[in-house]
């Protein structure tokens, strides 16, 4: 079965930032490159932090009459009101540490849900060794679902039906339509049944299953009429 990682999407033109960098170079970095936050490396790559429009905003605002405002916060860290930083001047004191990150290997699927779980629009994808080697964002998620539904059809026919199940595919008819699957047929068990939909809800470019299956045995009416065996 196809598992696409985080490396296979993963944006590698990084634009980064140094623990030196002041104030107005961060300002012209994210208003150049249309971002909202960069990363913060040392001479290694190794990531340090990192700066976001919030924190900018959180130097430059009056301490007695600021007021935090989440949507400042671009979500690459927990959401939380930005900490006060009047008066800080470079990105070292600027950035933000606590950031969540994701590693190369990671699948595209673990990575979504982690970013769904911390409500974050993009990570910092980094080596074992913490060194920046990318950024994952949304729309590097999407990318799984670009499939056509040929494609996602061979897949459930020959992946899931055929060498997983061991089931003959010509008794399910699956239709694809737009990423989503149709199931009409009927499989052995209930549990047969069960184990396709959620296989197939988890395949790459599947957006939705519509479950039409019958089921020749339901295990659970046999178990619970079966008599003890002592």
């Amino acid at each position: 079965m196809r598992h696409t990682t985080v490396a296979d999407v993963m944006s590698t033109n990084v634009i980064s930032a140094r623990p030196q960098d002041s104030f107005a170079h961060l300002t012209t970095l994210l208003r150049g490159a249309a971002i909202r936050a960069v990363p913060v490396v040392d001479d290694d790559g190794t990531l340090l932090g990192v700066v976001s429009e919030a924190d900018l905003m959180a130097a430059v605002a009056r301490p007695d009459g600021y007021e935090a405002r989440r949507w400042w916060r671009p979500r690459h860290v927990r959401r939380q009101a930005p900490e006060s930083k009047a008066g800080a001047t470079t990105a070292a004191e600027l950035m933000t540490t606590g950031v969540e990150t994701v590693a190369p290997a990671t699948r595209v699927s673990a990575a979504a849900r982690a970013m769904l779980k911390h409500h974050l629009s993009w990570m910092p994808v980094c080596d074992e060794d913490r060194r920046v080697v990318g950024v994952l964002g949304r729309s590097d998620v999407l990318t799984v679902f670009v499939r056509d539904d040929a494609s996602i059809r061979a897949e459930i026919v020959d992946d899931v039906l055929r060498s997983i199940l061991l089931a003959d595919p010509e008794r399910i008819l699956v239709e694809v339509d737009g990423g989503v699957v149709t199931l009409t047929g009927e499989l052995d068990t209930r549990l047969d049944a069960q184990v396709a939909v959620r296989l197939i809800e988890r395949l790459e470019g599947v957006v939705a299953v519509v479950d039409h299956l019958r089921f020749r045995t339901d295990e659970r009416v046999a178990d619970a009429g079966a008599t003890p065996m002592y």
